[in-house]
């Protein structure tokens, strides 16, 4: 990246480009600049039911630059977790998207635009007053930029340039914040579509594609996602080379892409610690630290059992999760009493702890996240006893469907549900 210029070299082009104050316009230039907007209106209408995010902004920039009559034209929008500005669409500077091209927030035209929530115009376009050298080797001589704001949140910045000598004044970023209105609009319902999408694409192909055949366990399992967005649930049941079984059921806290990325991960973290033989309370011991290390502020429920043949005795661990169900022949359902650790993610605990459970032939054992159990109107007891009511012994596919039914109905849940039942099979 270029260097931006010293710090008295910023300043002095900030003095060139005091941020743009503008006021209430007439009713007929209001009028003006909506007539102006309404192709723009029209697209972003259309566009959002057969285009993705990219080509959208793409088409919309297109309007843009007609309206304006401006040279080039483009759409950072805000990468939240590095705080930069990241390049999504540009016309007449492509090579700012084909380059990747970053803005730190706050630094530069664009950053300020973002940092402080309002547009800003220049006449004069060089290192001291932009942060990325492609507008002044272009030969952009004057610019005006707006935020792109949702429910009052920076989403990203809209800038549009030219190489004249036509410069811009209040009128054109009147017309510009009209657009950019749209735009963000339409940006951000389609970008939590696109994100829903890829999350629920992501989560689910991260789920065991076919549960193991074993002759001394049946599975069935199933992943419904939350009507309010995807989130972080998953199961996993997979058999190390030394026979030895495990079950693993994990809720990653916050909802979207990036809780779908995060449980990939710990999946993958969980799987890797468990083939180098360590306990399930050791695993999530390691998977906790590496959690805090590499993406802090992340939090996490799992619960690790595993058996090792005969498989008479599972060795259960859990993080904060919602513990098991469990049904013995002849024995009503339990939920199992288990001591929880803290979740992966809160602190940095050692020495976690497991405890050995007893698993006769026919048992059968439900694994399952929060979202089966938790309602808003009601306490957490009434949703596990309503569970430990459904869960009873037989095929585990039918044990599932019971406690569906039972549980979530015709209801479209408000939270991820991951489930996963589990029978040890009769001595054979």
């Amino acid at each position: 990246m270029h260097d931006a210029g010293t710090h008295e070299d910023v300043e002095a082009g900030a003095r060139q480009s005091e941020p743009v104050q503008v006021s209430g316009a007439s009713g007929i230039a209001t009028s003006r600049a909506g007539d102006r907007l309404g192709r723009i209106q029209t697209v972003a209408d259309a566009a959002l039911t057969h285009l993705d995010v990219d080509d959208l902004l793409t088409e919309l920039l297109d309007r843009v630059l007609e309206v304006i009559g401006a040279d080039t034209a483009a759409i950072l929008l805000l990468d939240e977790r590095s705080e930069e500005l990241v390049a999504t669409a540009a016309r007449g500077i492509e090579e700012e998207v084909r380059q990747g091209v970053r803005i730190p927030l706050g630094s530069g035209f664009a950053g300020r635009i973002a940092a402080e929530k309002r547009p800003i115009m220049l006449d004069r376009v060089d290192s001291t007053t932009v942060w990325n050298p492609i507008l002044w080797e272009k030969g952009i001589r004057a610019m005006v930029g707006v935020p792109l704001l949702s429910a009052g949140r920076v989403m990203g910045v809209l800038h549009v340039g030219t190489y004249g000598s036509q410069r811009f004044g209040p009128d054109d970023v009147e017309l510009l914040q009209l657009a950019a209105e749209r735009i963000a609009g339409a940006t951000q319902s389609q970008v939590a579509a696109t994100e829903r999408a890829t999350a629920l694409r992501l989560q689910r192909s991260l789920l065991p594609g076919a549960l193991p055949r074993l002759a001394a366990f049946d599975f069935a399992a199933r992943y419904v996602a939350a009507d309010e967005g995807v989130g972080g649930d998953w199961y996993d049941v997979f058999v190390l080379p030394s026979g030895v079984l495990w079950v693993v059921t994990g809720d990653v806290a916050g909802h979207g892409l990036e809780a779908a990325v995060v449980m990939g991960r710990l999946r993958s973290t969980i799987r890797a610690y468990a083939l180098d033989g360590g306990s399930p309370e050791g695993v999530l011991e390691r998977t906790d630290r590496k959690l805090r290390h590499f993406e802090p502020g992340e939090i996490a429920t799992v619960v690790c059992a595993v058996w090792e043949p005969p498989f008479q005795t599972a060795r259960i661990s859990t993080a904060g999760h919602v513990p098991p169900v469990l049904a013995a022949p002849e024995q009503p359902a339990v939920v199992l009493d288990l001591e929880p650790d803290p979740p992966l993610g809160v602190t940095g605990r050692r020495g976690r702890i497991a405890t050995y459970v007893p698993v006769p032939p026919g048992s059968v054992m439900v694994f399952y996240t929060d979202g089966l159990v938790e309602r808003r109107s009601e306490s957490l007891d009434v949703g596990l006893d309503r569970l430990r009511a459904a869960v009873g012994i037989g095929h585990p596919a039918v044990v599932l469907h019971r406690v569906m039914a039972a549980l979530i109905g015709s209801d479209q849940p408000a939270d991820d549900v991951a489930v996963l039942t589990v029978r040890r099979a009769l001595d054979r």
